[in-house]
């Protein structure tokens, strides 16, 4: 049995070469497009080996950057001022990114306007502190490509268990969403290695890790870490009874 995993949460091609960019602390400005190209076809076999629906769009952006990688191959014409202008080829995707960046940072800057106009009381207002709210302030929002990096590094250092005898072995996505909320349920946060490593096979993680992405999108678990890189923690984001009642009919579809 395979899965169609479809998720709303992977927000576009675009991000993950920022993610990309960020995390080899690239220069925008001059990418180094065999190494990116190389690292983005990486998370596209992950992608396809997870089975996300999402993939189509960065099969486009693949091919683009495929056909950029080319381009700088080839000899650049020259005049007789020099080197012809505008003829680096990674130039339109330079400003992309950098638009894109620019409307994600506005986007982030309302995000903090708008939690800064929560903090304003009315005098006399009753004041309620959050304590796991108020612990969780110094996180950051950990994206989706975050979590796969570390699924990659997980998926080469896990040591499978080499079952010898034939069996076969059903696993429910079902079933995992419901063993990662009772882990995180039994303590205020857990470490996202911390949910495999009792999992032997590389179906196991492959699964959980899906269930996991669809608790996120069904928006009852968050994932945070303290900065960039840092140790990723999963937190809980709904009480039992709204899980309850968000997974009272929940299915997963699976072909």
């Amino acid at each position: 049995m395979t899965y169609q995993c479809k998720i709303d949460i992977f927000e576009g091609p675009l991000d993950l070469l920022l993610h990309l960019i960020r995390d080899q602390k690239m220069d925008i400005h001059d990418i180094p497009i065999a190494d990116i190209t190389q690292q983005y076809m990486q998370y596209i076999e992950l992608m396809k080996e997870l089975n996300l629906e999402t993939i189509g769009d960065y099969l486009v952006m693949a091919a683009e950057l495929t056909r950029i990688k080319s381009r700088c191959l080839l000899p650049q014409q020259e005049t007789e001022e020099g080197l012809e202008e505008g003829q680096d080829p990674r130039k339109d995707l330079t400003r992309r990114l950098l638009e894109y960046k620019r409307y994600k940072e506005a986007a982030f800057q309302l995000r903090i306007r708008e939690y800064d106009r929560q903090q304003v009381f009315p005098r006399g207002a009753k004041i309620t502190v959050d304590e796991e709210t108020a612990a969780s302030e110094a996180l950051v929002d950990t994206s989706v490509f975050d979590l796969l990096s570390a699924f990659q590094k997980i998926l080469r250092r896990q040591a499978y268990t080499k079952d010898y005898e034939i069996k076969v072995s059903v696993f429910s996505v079902a079933d995992r969403i419901e063993y990662i909320l009772d882990i995180v349920n039994a303590a205020s946060s857990v470490t996202f290695e911390s949910l495999f490593t009792v999992l032997n096979t590389r179906q196991e993680i492959i699964v959980t890790f899906l269930a996991l992405l669809e608790l996120m999108r069904l928006k009852l678990l968050r994932v945070e870490q303290v900065r960039h890189f840092d140790t990723i923690r999963i937190y809980s984001a709904a009480d039992k009874a709204t899980q309850a009642e968000v997974l009272k009919d929940y299915h997963f579809d699976a072909s």
